[in-house]
């Protein structure tokens, strides 16, 4: 079960940071609402977020815990820390360059992220501002996906996963200080909040470099040199660009499409965070436990631990990842309205970023089975062939948003990523099977269709509990609209699991035996 321990151990942490992404997003609302600092902040914080999930936690991660956790497997400790410190030169020389050119070169490059934003001078001059301020994350949180890595191929996955919570203590500060000033909705609060990524980035570094030093794992710094090992992490990095950051791509894509709709990247924007809580605690979960295990079991010749792996984490994810895509879909608008409606933020923001959360919520599964299929190609150092299926699902979701905008906007871009995401899940998934290396055990093919039932069972059972708590909604006393919400998720999260227990999906004893040892 060691497996599901260490699951447990960075969805747990992932969790906590989730969590405080909400009462981040909670306190933002109410500061700025959907209006034009939020749209400015959001591109400001969106620019540094998409180059680090597609050269760090895409590209990177993909290419240098498979390399890492082999040379520590095969040469030993001294290898793999002299791989790593060869990483991080090339690493940090690259990010440095990519800020620079970025800082200076900012204003030609809004015109390709928001090039909406061009008709409102105010709105761009603030965005560019904002940018050049917050870019600089990218080095600190691009270092930290490298410590990361580090940490997780060494079996030590709880400060990599804690990281995260730090930049949303230091948000949730800032963003208290603007509501108590007043300051809410105005450039100065957009200053402040770019200002507070750089601050949660140095904390996020800090920790898990402590960590690394704990572990004797921390990397000298060395002169930049092309070394074979270096060779060959660019050679897997470069195709795993598109691969390792497709989700991110599209909704890139999508920001560009919408910045031509007032109010619309900030509807976008909130309606992420939420499916991006299953998504983040499932889907990142998956990934950074999936492959350094999958690394080692390929390295020492196991193919039959490689498939159990597999399995399991599909099992695990979509036990997660159906209920709760049901619920999101099902529950949208009083979720909406709990957490965002105050402030600068009314009835009608509630609404669209409701319909917007619907179309995202088609998609999660596809987004997690993305996270799940994906580690079985790049254990193997193939980056290549997501590259292709990447830029297939990149190609449906622009034809997709720009067919479906002119009629539902910000709805039409979250279905077109939706969309893309089937598509390149589908792709993932069918060719790994085709190869042999994901074969589909037993257990999986007889649990997977009883999950989709305990899901599809527990989201009637939602729908008609929302129904009857309707008037519990419409009070204006936020404590009795988010009990009524808490009773209705308590109860569809105990109708899945009974089912679930009930035809021998799960076992709960395994489940708390299994926390107690985690706790040990």
């Amino acid at each position: 079960m060691s497996l599901m321990r260490n699951f447990m151990t960075v969805g747990g942490s992932t969790t906590s940071s989730r969590l405080l992404g909400f009462v981040r997003d909670m306190f933002m609302a109410a500061a700025l609402g959907t209006g034009p600092v939020a749209d400015a902040f959001l591109v400001a914080f969106r620019f540094p977020n998409l180059f680090r999930r597609l050269f760090a936690e895409g590209a990177f991660a993909s290419a240098f815990v498979p390399i890492f956790a082999r040379t520590l497997e095969g040469e030993g400790v001294d290898a793999a820390r002299r791989f790593g410190s060869e990483a991080l030169s090339a690493l940090l020389t690259m990010l440095i360059a990519i800020t620079l050119v970025a800082v200076i070169g900012m204003v030609p490059l809004m015109y390709v992220m928001a090039p909406g934003f061009v008709s409102d001078p105010g709105k761009f001059d603030l965005t560019v501002l904002l940018t050049r301020i917050a870019f600089p994350y990218l080095t600190l949180i691009s270092l930290l996906a490298l410590y990361s890595g580090v940490l997780n191929a060494r079996g030590r996955f709880l400060a990599a996963a804690m990281a995260p919570g730090l930049l949303n203590v230091v948000f949730v500060a800032a963003l208290a200080y603007i509501l108590v000033s007043h300051h809410e909705n105005t450039a100065e609060a957009g200053i402040l909040l770019a200002w507070a990524t750089l601050a949660g980035g140095v904390l996020q570094l800090g920790l898990v470099v402590g960590a690394a030093w704990r572990d004797g794992m921390l990397l000298p710094l060395r002169w930049p040199r092309l070394t074979p090992g270096v060779r060959r992490l660019t050679a897997l990095a470069v195709p795993g660009l598109i691969a390792g950051g497709v989700t991110q791509i599209n909704i890139v894509i999508g920001t560009m499409i919408a910045s031509f709709a007032p109010g619309a990247i900030a509807v976008l924007g909130y309606a992420d965070r939420l499916y991006q809580l299953p998504l983040g605690i499932v889907g990142a979960t998956i990934a950074v436990v999936m492959l350094p295990d999958l690394s080692r079991h390929l390295r020492a010749g196991r193919g039959d631990l490689a498939d159990h792996t597999q399995n399991r984490s599909l099992e695990f994810a979509m036990a997660l990842t159906l209920p709760a895509a049901i619920a999101l879909f099902i529950l949208a608008k009083p979720i909406v309205q709990i957490i965002y409606q105050r402030g600068a933020f009314g009835p009608d923001d509630t609404l669209a970023t409701a319909e917007t959360l619907m179309g995202f919520a088609v998609g999660l599964p596809a987004f997690v089975l993305i996270k799940v299929f994906s580690p079985g190609f790049f254990a193997r150092e193939d980056t290549k062939t997501p590259m292709w299926f990447a830029a297939v699902g990149v190609a449906v979701n622009i034809a997709l948003s720009l067919a479906l905008f002119p009629t539902l906007t910000y709805v039409g871009i979250a279905i077109a990523t939706s969309v893309s995401g089937w598509v390149n899940a589908g792709l993932l998934g069918w060719t790994l099977n085709r190869r042999g290396h994901f074969l589909f055990d037993a257990k999986v093919r007889r649990n997977l269709p009883l999950v989709l039932c305990a899901a599809l069972a527990m989201g009637a059972g939602v729908y008609f509990a929302a129904w009857w708590a309707e008037p519990f909604f419409a009070d204006r006393r936020v404590l009795m609209r988010a009990g009524a919400m808490a009773a209705i998720c308590l109860a569809g999260l105990l109708l899945f699991a009974a089912f679930c227990q009930a035809v021998g999906v799960i076992d709960v004893r395994t489940l708390v035996a299994t926390l107690r040892k985690r706790k040990r």
